[in-house]
């Protein structure tokens, strides 16, 4: 059987991966929005409001998802093991 150390530890790296990608993800939005929006306009043809509009929201949901599926189970754990 798998131990309570190892979810933690899969948790743990599973959280940083996660937030080394949405740290990638807004440096790219801040510093090659151009290069992004070029990228994507050859796709769909996006205003600048809607195109922003989306990676922000995008943002929003994979920050949240981060927060509800590695970091909330990475506490619980950390408090079950030290209470």
């Amino acid at each position: 059987m798998i131990n309570d150390d190892f979810w933690s530890r899969f948790l743990l790296c599973s959280l940083l991966i996660n937030y080394i990608i949405l740290m990638i993800w807004f440096l790219v939005f801040i510093f090659a929005r151009n290069w992004m929006k070029q990228v994507h306009g050859k796709w769909f043809q996006l205003s600048d409001h809607t195109f922003d509009a989306i990676h922000y929201g995008g943002m929003a949901v994979y920050k949240i998802g981060i927060l509800l599926l590695n970091l909330v189970p990475f506490l619980a754990l950390y408090l079950i093991r030290n209470s």
